[in-house]
């Protein structure tokens, strides 16, 4: 088929244009050639680490097996590390920016600061740096937010909550209230620790992430 291809071209195209439409053809036939490959960076904590699990198990991973099929022109760097706090998203957030370049940012972080007794003051100023950082660097953001469990107290689980509501407004960025909405309330999809998400869990994490995500790629 190939050749036929070449004999048609060399009929049909004056012999100063037949270099330009090979060249043409043979860039089409490479594939991620013609395709930029476009970057969704995750930063988060153990939550999207894929805790205490083989990292291909984890909901990051498995929502980037499923855009090699639904989006293939993206790719998906996975820089969040267990026991991360936003103090410790925001310093890293720079490197990050610099080596991957992404074009999408969704950050996950803050449970951790509640579990340290962070002020909630001090934890949304470090997400709403990150989001401004991200956005300066012509990266739209998707801010996920997480809940606390009532023992910390109406106030402070309120306004915990409140942090990721009010920054997503008042800086424009898309957002999904609670990672853990579809398990939370289901043991059986947490690990032992009763804190992370087991295998289960991450499926129906990247299932509950995925209809706020897909329309922002």
């Amino acid at each position: 088929m190939f050749k036929r291809l070449l004999s048609l071209i060399h009929r049909v195209c004056h012999k100063q244009y037949q270099g330009y439409v090979l060249l043409a053809i043979g860039l089409s036939l490479m594939p991620g050639v013609l395709i930029a490959k476009q970057t969704l960076l995750v930063m988060g904590d153990s939550l999207s680490a894929a805790y205490n699990l083989p990292a291909e198990q984890g909901w990051v991973s498995l929502t980037a097996q499923r855009m090699k099929n639904t989006n293939p022109n993206w790719r998906v760097v996975n820089a969040s590390v267990s026991g991360e706090t936003t103090t410790g998203g925001l310093s890293r957030l720079p490197a990050a920016l610099q080596q991957h370049k992404p074009n999408l940012v969704i950050i996950e972080l803050g449970a951790n600061d509640a579990l340290q007794g962070m002020p909630l003051s001090f934890s949304k100023s470090n997400l709403q740096k990150m989001i401004r950082m991200a956005k300066t660097a012509n990266a739209k953001v998707l801010l996920i937010g997480m809940q606390m469990p009532p023992n910390f107290g109406k106030a402070y689980t309120e306004g915990f909550a409140a942090n990721y509501r009010d920054l997503a407004k008042q800086e424009k960025t898309s957002f999904l209230p609670f990672l853990l909405q579809p398990i939370a309330l289901d043991r059986k999809y947490f690990l032992p620790d009763q804190n992370h998400p087991n295998a289960a869990g991450q499926i129906k994490i990247r299932d509950h992430v995925w209809p706020t995500l897909k329309p922002m790629l």
